[in-house]
């Protein structure tokens, strides 16, 4: 009787990472000459569908890491790759068209001052066309924030909590696969700060997966997350 072989054992492979960063490194001139190194030699993988917290205290890179990534800021040197474009290549049109599928959240809101909050919303989506109704799903993610009432209000009738919110849910409004808060509930009592926790983390369990990472000094979100990376002086010093 000929005898076979067993199957081969099968292995779990786990998915792509979404964001991959080798060696990457950032620095700003100072007036004294000297440059300020920002991000020193950072690599790390990340994978797609899980929430990071970046965490750190203030002036360790962490801001700038996501403006990296983000490609608001360019890397002096190193690789950045995300969803399997190296992003640290891209130039003109292609670059656009990647900041524009990113969602961002800053710290200082940068909303368009003569602009409502609903068109504030809508403001990233204005000059192109989409398959949805721009200015209905700007309104549904006001509703989400908890901002339905407020649509029509200017930035300066809205407290810092709520302008907070609304550049929340203009970060969200083209769906984006990767989303980048740099401390997305700095300005919040803690009451609405853990529902828009909430709210940023079931964004995981929609379609199109999304990858989340938050820039925070607070302790609270960092342990809700999967994941926790720590810098200081532009260096990861810990990886969870």
């Amino acid at each position: 009787m000929e005898r076979t072989s067993p199957p081969a054992p099968v292995t779990a492979t786990a998915p792509p990472p979404l964001v991959s960063l080798d060696g990457v490194r950032k620095s700003f001139p100072l007036p004294d000459g000297a440059p300020l190194v920002a991000v020193n030699d950072v690599s790390l993988t990340l994978t797609a569908g899980t929430a990071v917290a970046l965490t750190g205290p203030s002036g360790s890179g962490k801001s700038t890491l996501l403006h990296l990534v983000g490609a608001i800021e360019k890397a002096d040197s190193g690789s950045i790759d995300v969803a399997g474009q190296r992003v640290t290549d891209l130039s003109g049109r292609a670059l656009a068209a990647y900041r524009r599928s990113v969602g961002f959240v800053f710290q200082r809101f940068h909303l368009l001052p003569t602009l409502t909050a609903l068109d504030n919303v809508m403001a990233p989506l204005i000059p192109f066309h989409t398959e949805f109704d721009k200015a209905a799903r700007a309104r549904e993610l006001l509703a989400m924030v908890g901002l339905a009432d407020r649509a029509s209000a200017l930035p300066s009738r809205l407290s810092g909590g709520q302008q907070q919110r609304v550049a929340i849910a203009r970060a969200l409004v083209n769906r984006p696969a990767l989303l980048l808060a740099d401390e997305p509930t700095g300005n919040l009592d803690s009451h609405t700060g853990t529902a828009i926790v909430d709210l940023l983390l079931g964004l995981r369990d929609e379609p199109g997966t999304t990858t989340l990472v938050i820039a925070t000094h607070d302790a609270g979100i960092a342990a809700r997350c999967d994941r926790a990376v720590q810098m200081r002086d532009g260096r990861l010093t810990s990886l969870d």
